[in-house]
């Protein structure tokens, strides 16, 4: 199994709010428990997957999915002001392009904690250059701008855990 196939399993066990599920090939063997049922029930905090495999490969945990239904204990108020803040920027960033995160992991603006942040706001960007790298299962993946054009925001602030499909940049095309 590739990076791209766990990941899109783990986000297939958290929507389907299965407990747990395992898979056996050759030998490999992964194993993706979810407690977001026996949580939801008891109104305790938000879902957490867990990924376990072999001893020679890394523990991944991803971070929580959305809840599919809002749980009677949640602020409704909060919840829907939040809705609302992205729909009034998305109307001011309508004409920026969006760069999304391809997998889960970590946020890193810098290749090395010594070494500058690969863009800057307001550095333009060509097709192919790096944005950022994500970290995952121990490994870090460049990812590079699809858009050539200028850097109007990061999304994401340096070092945080991201989840799939989640935006990173706004850029706005040449």
């Amino acid at each position: 199994m590739d990076l791209r196939e766990i990941q899109e399993l783990i986000k297939f066990v958290a929507k389907a709010g299965v407990n747990e599920v395992e898979i056996e090939k050759k030998d490999f063997k992964i194993c993706i428990k979810s407690e977001s049922l026996a949580r939801k029930k008891t109104n305790q905090a938000p879902e957490q997957v867990v990924v376990s495999a072999p001893m020679s490969a890394p523990v991944v945990a991803a971070p929580p999915a959305p809840a599919q239904t809002p749980s009677p204990a949640a602020p409704a108020p909060a919840a829907e002001s939040a809705e609302k803040a992205p729909a009034q920027s998305s109307d001011e960033d309508s004409n920026h392009h969006v760069v999304n995160s391809p997998m889960i992991g970590t946020f890193y603006r810098k290749p090395a904690p010594d070494k500058p942040e690969f863009v800057q706001i307001g550095d333009m960007v060509k097709v192919g250059d790096t944005l950022c790298v994500v970290e995952a299962m121990k490994l870090f993946n460049e990812i590079e701008s699809d858009i050539a054009g200028k850097v109007v925001k990061v999304l994401v602030d340096d070092s945080t855990p991201i989840e799939y499909d989640q935006p990173l940049f706004l850029i706005e095309p040449a």
